[in-house]
């Protein structure tokens, strides 16, 4: 019983990183209305930066992550005006179409550039020990990282200037340049958030698991469970959206083999969007 109890531990520990990961996937969506398919390649992009700046730097994992952010915001705002700016409220397919090519060239030049042999991080952190089992300290670490990050999202988003602003113009576009926003750069800054959040999230997880460029996909689909358990569109629900799942896989861990975890992740996923539609947490306007 306490194995259980420790792996639904892990599992929340895992979900809080999941919930960061959507978050940037939802955000992209609630302000522009697109599906970033080089989601994933932005969570691996961001491991590898962690593993550079550890490795060549020797910085702390957890000191780099500031780096990792800013690093993944101007990524995100340089691939907003080349691939994504112009095809913001045409037809859907143009916007993940043009995403999905993002994400074809970083996959393709990190294999060329890495190979896709795996690459971990070394963090050394005490646990928590629970009789005879431990709880990793990385865990619990990337974990309040995690929230935080999402905390200090919902502040800015909310109480800031510029946080406003993204707001406005996810609520009204037209609008919003009527009151004299300029919609177009806040656009870039919400996307370059977005991408920046997805990095940190890929950091975070490369501080808990080996890594591959080709890692990040696996996370994309798992970012696309949370956010449609979350709502579209809603951040705070992206997160409670990340530790549900995190409570599901930490829940059936102990009972079935690793390899049917996806299958009853997608199986929610599937019966969360016939019976749910808009979301477990769907708050706010609709589309």
């Amino acid at each position: 019983m306490l194995g259980v109890l420790v792996s639904v531990i892990n599992g929340l520990l895992v979900g809080a990183i999941y919930g960061l990961a959507a978050i940037g996937l939802t955000l992209i969506f609630g302000v522009m209305n697109v599906i970033n398919l080089a989601h994933g390649a932005m969570i691996a992009l961001g491991m590898f930066a962690l593993y550079f700046i550890t490795t060549g730097i020797g910085l702390s994992p957890y000191l780099a992550l500031p780096v990792v952010f800013a690093g993944g915001f101007i990524v995100g705002v340089v691939v907003f005006w080349v691939a994504v700016h112009r095809v913001i409220g045409r037809a859907e397919l143009m916007s993940l179409l043009a995403t999905f090519a993002v994400s074809m060239m970083v996959v393709g030049l990190g294999t060329a550039a890495w190979s896709t042999s795996p690459y971990n991080v070394q963090v050394h952190l005490p646990g928590l020990t629970l009789g005879r089992y431990t709880i990793p300290g990385n865990h619990i670490v990337a974990a309040v990282a995690a929230v935080a990050i999402a905390a200090l999202l919902y502040g800015f988003l909310y109480y800031s200037r510029l946080g406003k602003a993204i707001r406005a113009v996810a609520s009204n576009r037209q609008a919003a340049e009527l009151m004299g926003i300029p919609s177009a750069k806040v656009l870039a800054i919400a996307f370059g958030i977005g991408i920046a959040i997805a990095a940190v999230a890929g950091a975070l997880i490369a501080t808990l698991f080996p890594f591959t460029i080709l890692s990040g996909a696996n996370y994309e689909l798992k970012s696309f469970v949370v956010t449609v358990l979350g709502g579209l569109g809603n951040p705070a629900g992206a997160l409670l959206g990340g530790l549900l799942l995190g409570l599901i896989e930490g829940s059936v861990t102990p009972f079935v083999s690793g390899s049917w975890t996806p299958v009853i992740e997608f199986t929610l996923f599937v019966l969360i969007l016939i019976a749910f539609p808009r979301g477990l947490f769907r708050v706010g306007r609709g589309r």
